[in-house]
């Protein structure tokens, strides 16, 4: 059985992060939701998105395809009634096709009434870690054996601990009596450093000296991170490496933020937070009180930079200066509050060829067509 997993109707309300990547590429919990779905299923699987992102995510059907929406994470309900559908048969909940076995004809719905962890807005990436960060939690470690936790760390509930082959935790204290702690392959936690779960850090990240960090939050593959973090996501390969809070937020790939830098997460008046909608081209209401920072691949900001609570950066911008800048900053923005010119592409690249060359990877061709599209889908909010 080939199993695809597709972007669905939740891939506008993603944005910026699906810019740059299919919905299926997104990490919540440990795991992105690919990768959730290959541990269960136990088989690679085919991704369909959007056109001009198939250079580096080609579709693959084959005789027999069953569609999944990639905004789903997998549970045993969910992949129970999966592996029961017919051909021409189709999961239903609330008038969502959630799943379908491929037919060339017409479809049954089937209905679907159990309940379903769905990433189909931005801060459910952080609002709904917790949940994600159990589960997989349960999926990488049930069976398994923990590295022991060295003498000289300060552990609670340490049977919700699992530390990775190869992972160095020094110094410092795990409280996992609020949910598990996972430490990746070959990751490092520096000594000083205070982490309460639920709490994932992915495989060669570093958790700098000193750090803490309040959960759900997690710490993807290659990131660096320090000072003050709560409930927050960083994808991988980006940067938080000096003090500052970041809280209620999360941050996408080959993201730096410059030392010191802090972002609001409650406002003023304790009132529900709205965030900026790429479909309304205008803020949306989040239903949430806490909601901090937004920000897509390749964007960075310098040393004590200040962010409003519900800022949404797009795709590579580069933020400077004093003040806060809009709570909105479109792609390829270059600037502060101040003002803004744009961030030519010629920059762009050469910027980012740098920062992959330090993790000894190359900016392809297929990653630069993916970001000339956006810079030019992106143009109509650049009216500086």
């Amino acid at each position: 059985m080939n199993y695809i997993l597709f972007d669905g109707p939740s891939r506008n309300n993603l944005l910026p992060f699906t810019f740059t990547r299919p919905v299926a590429e997104i990490r919540v919990g440990i795991l992105t939701i690919r990768e959730k779905w290959q541990h269960v299923l136990e088989t690679k699987l085919a991704i369909q998105t959007q056109d001009y992102l198939r250079g580096k995510w080609p579709a693959q059907k084959e005789s027999s395809n069953i569609f999944i929406d990639a905004s789903l994470c997998p549970d045993e309900d969910l992949i129970q009634a999966i592996q029961e559908l017919k051909p021409g048969e189709r999961l239903v909940q609330d008038a969502q096709v959630l799943v379908y076995f491929e037919e060339t004809d017409s479809y049954k719905d089937v209905p679907y009434t159990r309940e379903i962890l769905q990433i189909q807005h931005t801060w459910d990436i952080f609002s709904k870690n917790a949940a994600a960060i159990e589960a997989d939690f349960k999926l990488l470690t049930t069976g398994r054996t923990s590295q022991p936790i060295p003498q000289h760390v300060h552990a609670k509930n340490p049977e919700s601990i699992f530390i990775e082959e190869g992972a160095e935790v020094e110094f410092c204290s795990l409280n996992a009596s609020s949910g598990p702690i996972y430490i990746g392959k070959n990751a490092m936690v520096m000594e000083g450093t205070h982490i309460r779960g639920p709490f994932a850090l992915g495989d060669h990240a570093i958790i700098k000296m000193g750090a803490k960090i309040y959960g759900p939050t997690t710490i993807g593959p290659n990131c660096k991170a320090g000072g003050e973090i709560n409930n927050s996501v960083m994808f991988q390969n980006s940067n938080k490496g000096h003090d500052g809070f970041l809280g209620n937020s999360v941050l996408g790939e080959w993201c730096n933020l410059g030392a010191d830098t802090n972002n609001s997460n409650l406002k003023n008046n304790y009132a529900e937070v709205r965030l900026w909608d790429y479909d309304k081209e205008g803020f949306s209401k989040t239903g949430l009180q806490f909601c901090g920072l937004i920000m897509g691949d390749h964007s960075k900001c310098a040393i004590n930079t200040m962010f409003n609570t519900g800022t949404v950066i797009g795709v590579s911008a580069n933020i400077f200066g004093s003040g806060f800048p809009r709570n909105f900053v479109p792609s390829f923005s270059w600037g502060g509050s101040a003002g803004m010119s744009v961030y030519k592409l010629d920059k762009v690249f050469e910027t980012a060829e740098l920062v992959l060359k330090r993790r000894n990877l190359e900016l392809t061709d297929a990653d630069k067509n993916i970001l000339e599209h956006v810079f030019e889908e992106t143009a109509k909010w650049r009216r500086f």
